[in-house]
């Protein structure tokens, strides 16, 4: 993982919008909603076989790529106001030592399964393909039993960082969307999110029961870093996006965490989830939509998923996600031209 600040441990779930006060008193990470399974046979073709998670082709790669090449401008704009308040990082230092490092080490990993090439190789492959795409290096990957569809990334001080997912995300998805999941949390690391991960890790596991500081926190932080965690979140779902490269998978994931479950899933439509995202623009475009929408989702950690599905389908149909795009395709056919003028070189040197 490319996290910036190794010093501190970030965590954040994937699965539907949640209050800023995630975790239980399990210290369990928040619930963040994850990406790319597999599509329902109506958008993406994919054949279910029973609980089998199969590796998918690869999408073209992204060589040198930037996370500001893909980062969401509200995502900039409030890392930008958050690094303006003096001593934060710090803060986070202080409020997340050594101690709850471990605890959370040993309760998320502990209880979960390490996939590797020998175990659970599918996945394995799914998280090495989603990394060489964005051109990071694959975190560990870890399955935990868990009826809570979920996914979240950790970054521990001296560790290499990690990603978990639960099994009844497994489930859920196709293997094009568990991989999107997957990238989503890639994403995280890309974009260095670690330090502000942890201050939701801090309102999750309690901080408002902490006498006098947790107090603070909640009152002066809470509003700023959950706008903060919201605008983070459409930021990873473009890079679901860029390992995906159909917005149909990533929308599909999105819609199945609102309202999917597998005994349903192949009677969802995609669609007609776009079609409801639009309406649900059209619902809140008045003077009082406007402020019942901001109501409604000033207290999440994330986006509600109609408006996550309405930002996705319109990054896919932008010039900068297009040009993205392109810039990749032609490195993939340079790379392609390059390889086969060796192959011919090398046949020729092996026929004389």
């Amino acid at each position: 993982m490319e996290m910036v600040m190794m010093t501190q441990m970030g965590a954040v779930n994937f699965i539907a919008p949640s209050q800023c006060k995630l975790g239980g008193a399990s210290g369990l990470p928040p619930a963040k909603i994850g990406f790319r399974v597999r599509l329902d046979v109506r958008t993406a073709g994919f054949k279910r076989s029973s609980s089998k998670v199969t590796s998918i082709q690869a999408s073209i790669a992204f060589p040198n790529l930037q996370a500001d090449e893909f980062r969401h401008p509200l995502d900039r704009q409030n890392t930008a106001l958050l690094r303006a308040i003096p001593g934060l990082g710090e803060l986070g230092k202080f409020l997340l030592g050594p101690a709850a490092e471990q605890v959370m080490l040993l309760e998320n990993i502990g209880t979960s399964v390490l996939v590797s090439d020998n175990q659970l190789a599918d996945l394995h492959r799914l998280m090495e393909e989603a990394a060489g795409i964005l051109d990071l290096e694959a975190p560990e990957l870890y399955v935990r039993q868990n009826p809570v569809p979920n996914a979240y990334t950790l970054a521990i001080a001296g560790r290499k960082p990690f990603v978990v997912i639960h099994t009844s995300l497994v489930e859920l998805l196709t293997p094009a969307e568990l991989q999107a999941v997957l990238a989503h949390e890639l994403g995280h690391l890309k974009c260095d999110h670690g330090i502000w991960l942890t201050f939701a890790n801090i309102l999750a596991l309690g901080a408002y029961s902490l006498p006098g500081l947790g107090v603070i926190i909640a009152r002066n932080l809470e509003e700023q870093l959950m706008r903060w965690l919201r605008a983070a979140e459409l930021t990873c779902d473009r890079a679901a996006l860029l390992v995906a490269q159909d917005p149909k998978i990533v929308v599909s994931v999105l819609m199945k965490l609102a309202g999917g479950c597998p005994s349903l899933a192949s009677q969802l439509n995609v669609e007609a989830f776009l079609k409801q995202a639009r309406s649900y623009d059209e619902a809140s475009s008045s003077p009082l939509g406007w402020y019942l929408r901001n109501a409604q989702t000033r207290q999440l950690s994330h986006p509600l998923p109609v408006l996550r599905a309405r930002e996705i389908d319109r990054w896919a149909q932008s010039a900068e996600y297009k040009l993205l795009i392109a810039r990749a395709s032609k490195a993939a056919d340079e790379k392609r031209s390059s390889q086969s003028a060796i192959n011919v070189r090398n046949r020729s040197l092996s026929a004389t």
